[in-house]
């Protein structure tokens, strides 16, 4: 197994994770338990409960975590004895949908959201003088959280296209293979179907559910149709189930069933393409707009939700 590294270059790949399932289960645990040691990993790296430091931007909190708390913060939540927490990650793309989409910015304010590309890191430094310490991709998150966890987890996936979600399932079965990884359908339901979906989740009885859906609609209905009795912990993990696979976002339908109004992502590769190009100017623009009219200055620690717990 690759190292994990606590840090914000560390980058749990497609290739890696392929490298890595050539490694056996007892080699991948000893890989952790090494970067353990080396204070690369901590299994317990605060005592009691995680509890994050939360940014402010552009009226959203956003989770400011270290690799190793954030690891430690996702395994607290998903062996809970009881609750629920979701975790979602922010890009520029979504924060710019947030701002046109008013219920979009509640369901994102009941879930944990973590900082995913270069662009909610720029707008950390300018709003609060300091970068996120690591900036976390579920494509990256997923894979090292699953290698994190040592206890056996039941997984459900949702979402994804029907090769991909089966190819995604397989993947991370010999990535992680002391887990159960459960595929319990692809992202071509009608939304009606959503509940019988969930369902079929409960009665899986899973700890951990991945939903991999296009934004809005994959937070919109985990907010809707997600309940404490389907999962301790969720993660919408946007394209991740293509990104295993090596695939593109252009390799998806440009719409889908679900029937809540949204629109698709531009055609992309995940969060890398973002990565690697100008930061989004409308994003810029309402960066900008927010730091000037003051409206972050405005608000409170009791105005803050509390995220990703129900």
């Amino acid at each position: 197994m690759t190292e994990i590294n606590a840090s914000p270059e560390t980058s749990m790949t497609p290739d890696r994770i392929r490298s890595a399932d050539r490694q056996s289960p007892a080699s991948r645990k000893a890989s952790v338990a090494r970067a353990s040691r080396q204070g690369r990993v901590r299994s317990n790296p605060v005592p009691g409960t995680v509890v994050p430091a939360r940014r402010d931007i552009l009226g959203l909190d956003i989770c400011d975590f270290g690799w190793a708390d954030a690891l430690a913060f996702a395994e607290e939540r998903a062996t809970m004895p009881f609750g629920q927490s979701i975790i979602v990650f922010a890009n520029t793309d979504n924060a710019n949908l947030m701002m046109r989409d008013a219920d979009y910015r509640a369901a994102l304010s009941r879930q944990t959201v973590l900082p995913e590309d270069r662009g909610i890191d720029l707008a950390a430094r300018l709003l609060h003088g300091q970068r996120f310490r690591a900036r976390l991709t579920g494509a990256d998150f997923v894979p090292a959280l699953l290698t994190y966890i040592g206890k056996p987890m039941r997984i459900a996936l949702v979402g994804g296209h029907a090769a991909s979600l089966k190819k995604a399932a397989e993947m991370l079965s010999r990535h992680a293979p002391w887990h159960s990884i459960l595929p319990i359908a692809d992202d071509t339901f009608d939304l009606g179907q959503s509940d019988a979906i969930m369902a079929r989740v409960g009665v899986a009885n899973v700890d951990i559910l991945l939903v991999s859906m296009d934004s809005p609609a994959q937070e919109k209905w985990i907010d809707r149709h997600v309940g404490p009795g389907h999962a301790r912990l969720v993660l919408g993990v946007g394209h991740l189930f293509e990104t295993l696979c090596g695939e593109t976002q252009s390799a998806r339908p440009s719409t889908r069933k679900f029937g809540l109004g949204w629109l698709s992502l531009p055609l992309r590769s995940a969060s890398r393409m973002r990565d690697s190009g100008p930061v989004n100017p409308l994003f810029l623009y309402h960066l900008l707009r927010y730091k000037f009219s003051g409206a972050k200055t405005g608000r409170t620690r009791q105005e803050m939700a509390k995220a990703g717990s129900l």
